[in-house]
């Protein structure tokens, strides 16, 4: 899914480009919240202004994306690789990087950047939430900025899981290619490590479709996809 650029810009000196795989992503982040997580938590408000929050929250996970894969893109500049540009995709984000690291110290660094943001951004908006507690600013900016928090701490989570091609996994291949001396090899046991674990995002995802939680279901399945045929094609390169 994409291949057609939606919008272009620079950034820290970086191009980066949204794909149009983003608007639907976009758009079901966005009805998600107007339609299910906001009324729920904030009741009694007028349908325009949970669309307005809505809106506010995806943008917010926007901009974690994106800062996510800055903390890539600026680590791996650090070390002297050129980053070719950065993509966002409807699942995630993609660093382009002229060549790969040069030891297993340098990839764990760059693909623990990414995660490392998220992080500092979940506690980030957690103090704000606290502030505005604080500062009785009312219930729709605590909702948002907590939900802006839980979502940053989720997205360093998971990007930590040892599974190839998440961040976590391409830390697990740099320890692996550390200790075995073996690149190919390190990526082939990371990469079927993430099939692995893409039958199993699988499997959580039918168990959501069969608990009615289609959102969620089909969510995760797509993930699980996206993951088992990056990690195939790792497999299959350094066969």
């Amino acid at each position: 899914m994409g291949g057609n650029t939606l919008l272009q810009f620079r950034m820290l000196g970086f191009d980066v480009r949204l794909d149009t795989s983003w608007i639907f992503i976009a758009g079901l982040i966005t009805w998600s919240l107007a339609t299910r997580y906001l009324p729920y938590v904030l009741p009694n408000y007028y349908a325009a202004f949970y669309w307005v929050l809505a809106f506010a929250g995806a943008a917010g996970f926007f901009l974690s994306i994106l800062l996510h894969e800055m903390g890539h893109a600026v680590t791996a500049r650090r070390f002297g690789i050129p980053v070719l540009g950065v993509t966002l995709l409807m699942f995630g984000g993609i660093t382009q990087m002229a060549r790969r690291a040069k030891s297993p110290k340098e990839e764990i660094l760059i693909s623990g950047a990414g995660p490392l943001v998220n992080f500092l951004l979940g506690c980030l908006f957690l103090v704000l939430a606290g502030l505005a507690r604080s500062l009785e600013l009312g219930a729709p900016i605590l909702v948002i900025l907590n939900y802006l928090s839980w979502i940053n701490f989720i997205l360093a989570i998971i990007n930590m899981v040892p599974a190839f091609p998440l961040d976590g996994g391409q830390i697990f291949r740099a320890i692996m290619w550390k200790f075995l001396g073996d690149y190919p090899k390190a990526t082939r046991i990371a990469a079927r490590i993430g099939m692995v674990f893409s039958y199993a995002l699988m499997a959580w995802a039918a168990w959501a479709l069969i608990r009615g939680n289609y959102i969620g279901g089909l969510w995760w399945f797509f993930i699980a996809i996206m993951l088992h045929n990056a990690a195939k094609a790792a497999v299959q390169h350094y066969k």
